[in-house]
């Protein structure tokens, strides 16, 4: 609890991720995505209740071996790859204020994906939802000037070459570019207002949480080695 606010933590994990089989059970440092989520939730004092949406028996398992709760399984129609975030945590808010016969204030979702995550990460973000008055909050990076929209391309299918957004053509420096943020899956923060009476993610008034320090968000195996290099050289095993 944060100012008499009841906190709900949400780690979405279903089983049928197609990039990495299983993702969400895959290790970092000998230790499981979900079991790191689990660590991490365990570790917020704040938090009130920590749960697993997942459809996945053997995600579950583990998710209760790291201190998570798996009272439900994710419905199947909630459970695809292009299932809104918003279906996800609506769906498990409900399900738990119904199990619980209580009313959750504060839901969180901590994505096993983001294994960078600390403690600090998302109370920093709970502290800036509350104190803030926001509807949101979404951690974010800073994209790298490399990769900013400015300085995308695009290819049609005859190869002709042209700016993706045709102001990119004024680009000779990168000092001339403002700085975008690109969301990284440490930690979202949303009042219940937010989740059911606005029915999204991203409220009327959403903050930005910027984490500075180099995170890993993970879809590909690539994904995977430079998450453990973090890991690795934080000494956060």
């Amino acid at each position: 609890m944060y100012k008499a606010r009841r906190i709900l933590a949400v780690v979405p994990a279903r089983g049928g991720s197609k990039g990495i089989p299983l993702k969400n059970l895959r290790t970092i440092g000998g230790v499981s995505l979900v079991a790191r989520a689990g660590q991490v939730a365990k570790a917020v004092t704040a938090i009130n209740r920590a749960v697993v949406s997942t459809d996945h028996e053997g995600i579950a398992a583990e998710a209760e071996r790291a201190g998570l709760a798996a009272p439900f399984r994710r419905p199947q129609d909630l459970s695809g790859p292009t299932v809104a975030d918003w279906d996800v945590l609506h769906h498990a808010l409900l399900a738990m204020e119904e199990l619980d016969g209580t009313t959750y204030d504060l839901v969180l979702m901590l994505q096993p994906t983001s294994p960078s995550r600390t403690p600090g990460h998302v109370m920093r973000t709970i502290e800036m939802l509350v104190d803030g008055g926001f509807d949101a909050v979404w951690t974010v990076s800073e994209t790298d000037s490399k990769d900013h929209p400015l300085k995308q391309l695009t290819v049609s299918g005859s190869g002709d070459l042209d700016y993706y957004d045709p102001a990119g053509a004024a680009i000779v420096a990168r000092q001339q570019l403002a700085p975008v943020y690109r969301r990284n899956g440490i930690a979202y923060a949303f009042t219940r207002q937010c989740l059911v009476e606005q029915k999204t993610t991203k409220g009327r008034r959403t903050g930005a949480a910027i984490i500075d320090e180099p995170v890993a968000n993970i879809d590909t195996e690539l994904d995977l080695a430079w998450a453990e290099f973090l890991v690795q050289r934080s000494g956060r095993l």
